[in-house]
């Protein structure tokens, strides 16, 4: 299937750990990443000196919002990512990078007191300079409403200004994660200039290469070049290191038809067509050399949410039940066809990363509607309420893994309610209890474990609390030796698996498609486009 035209990106091929540096809690397991045919992975080409042009960029949908801690929807991070920007990010290695951060932060011996040193002359779109103020008051918004940053407010004791360019950050207890937690892009730890923060963001003002212009809702999303952008002096690598803006706009337009996003991109209509089906890659590959497919392997992994707070299926025992019915090898095979897009495998990480772990297996793609069928009696299940499965046809492999479900529970004697609505609906939805029991999504594939899915955080959708999962996050999140942490994550494996919170489906390769006239583009989980022109 692989092409010399296409871009291929393969995370978790090999693994290393970044050295700790500076007594910085542990290290972060990473991963590298390479490609093959064209060799580009996440490798940067020289930017080209000319600017201009607009970018169409074909999405999957249209945006619930653009408040980049708010939601956890990737589609979200992919777009604001541009806007604003966090303390620190990934570089082509998975490893943290300082990003507004001046550097890597000073740790305490006893990996309590995290002090960074910030960035001077960056400044927010508004053309005043960023400073201390805004990064304590940014952070204290996202551990207030971020299901992630929830998560690591948990964890601190204390926030405060350091002069006019440095930030303390004091912990409860050591927190591994930390660093990770503030970079990542999907429910950002955002840097927002502090007179635009308030609980509903009206203006979106950041420090980042472009700035936003304009949204009209299922039309598109504006975004032009921001002129005195303070970038980073370090080569480009992954998300981190110099960043340019050469494009004039960047066009986010919501293209909730998969197949409308293939034609697009073939006629050059987009310039870039996010997350196509896998049954189009043959068509993509003959559209070439006008188009160049894009193939990431270990892209990431669809997962099925389920309602712990309200509902049939707040129930633990049916949970369980559901669990046992559920043929997961089907719902791959239904979402993404061909198995060269596909693995079917009950680790949550993938062999030889510090994280692979085989517990919980034997509760993974049972497939037996039979036994489920007695497990739901001994529950008191009679038939009487329908589970309903909430998904999205603009992820056609959701749909699709959905239909399969449905009639696997059918099966196994349960009433079904299969709810079809648009992303933005979904997103909206899954945030009231009342409203579902079920609903698929899906992640990319991270080298630090608390990164997805949200639900091992705290206060996302589906709720899930217990004393099994504090106790087992505790111990993972704060032991700071990389191959201690990798044999606790097992016992955190295993206590999804007991109390199904969610069910982790498969691994699944993405494919996407650009121009060949969109120049400089690095493949990548949340496809950015600074550093990129058209030829």
């Amino acid at each position: 299937m692989q092409t010399s035209g296409t871009n291929v990106v393969r995370p978790w091929l090999t693994l290393r750990h970044q050295a700790a540096r500076r007594g910085l809690l542990g290290a972060l397991a990473v991963a590298a990443l390479w490609g093959m045919g064209t060799g580009t992975g996440w490798a940067q080409a020289a930017p080209a000196p000319a600017k201009g042009g607009a970018a169409n960029l074909a999405m999957v949908g249209e945006p619930q919002g653009l408040d980049p801690m708010v939601s956890t929807a990737d589609l979200v991070g992919t777009i604001m990512q541009h806007v604003y920007e966090p303390l620190y990010t990934f570089d082509a290695n998975w490893s943290i990078a300082p990003m507004l951060a001046e550097g890597m932060p000073t740790v305490s011996k006893d990996g309590l007191t995290y002090t960074i040193a910030l960035r001077k002359g960056v400044k927010f779109h508004n053309g005043r300079e960023m400073t201390a103020e805004d990064v304590v008051a940014s952070l204290q918004r996202w551990m207030e409403l971020s299901p992630r940053g929830k998560a690591v407010g948990k964890e601190v004791a204390s926030l405060a200004v350091k002069g006019t360019h440095g930030v303390e950050l004091k912990l409860k207890n050591p927190y591994a994660p930390l660093l990770a937690q503030l970079a990542l892009p999907s429910g950002m730890a955002a840097i927002l200039a502090k007179e635009s923060i308030a609980p509903q963001l009206k203006e979106f003002i950041g420090t980042g290469p472009y700035k936003f212009k304009e949204r009209r809702p299922d039309q598109f999303t504006v975004l032009v070049r921001f002129d005195d952008y303070a970038a980073r002096k370090e080569a480009p690598s992954g998300y981190a290191g110099r960043r340019e803006a050469l494009l004039d706009e960047l066009r986010f337009v919501p293209v909730p038809s998969a197949n409308t996003r293939v034609e697009g991109a073939l006629s050059g209509q987009f310039h870039y067509a996010d997350l196509l089906p896998v049954e189009a890659i043959g068509r993509v590959e003959k559209g070439a050399p006008a188009v160049v497919p894009i193939v990431t392997k270990n892209f990431g992994f669809p997962y099925i949410v389920f309602n712990t707070k309200e509902g049939v299926l707040a129930s633990q025992p049916l949970r369980r039940a559901v669990q046992t019915a559920v043929g997961t090898g089907e719902l791959m095979a239904a979402g993404f066809g061909d198995n060269r897009f596909f693995m079917v495998e009950p680790n949550f990480f993938p062999k030889g990363t510090p994280y692979y772990s085989d517990a919980g297996a034997k509760l993974y793609n049972e497939r037996n509607p039979q036994a489920a069928r007695e497990l739901a009696a001994k529950a008191g299940y009679n038939n009487s309420q329908p589970v309903r499965i909430m998904a999205s046809r603009q992820y056609e492999f959701h749909y699709n893994m959905a239909l399969v479900m449905s009639e696997q529970l059918k099966k196994a004697g349960f009433k079904t309610d299969l709810q079809v609505v648009d992303w933005a609906t979904l997103v909206q939805r899954r945030n009231d209890a009342k409203l579902w029991d079920v609903y698929f999504t899906h992640s990319g594939l991270f080298p630090e474990p608390m990164l997805s899915p949200p639900q091992l955080g705290d206060g996302a959708p589906g709720w899930w609390e217990s004393d099994a999962k504090k106790s087992t996050l505790a111990a993972f999140n704060q032991e700071t030796d990389p191959a201690k942490r990798g044999a606790l994550w097992g016992k955190v494996q295993q206590v999804v698996y007991d109390e199904v919170p969610f069910i982790e489906v498969g691994k699944f390769n993405g494919l996407s498609a650009r121009s060949a006239k969109l120049s400089g583009y690095t493949p990548a989980v949340w496809p950015f486009f600074w550093n990129t022109w058209m030829k």
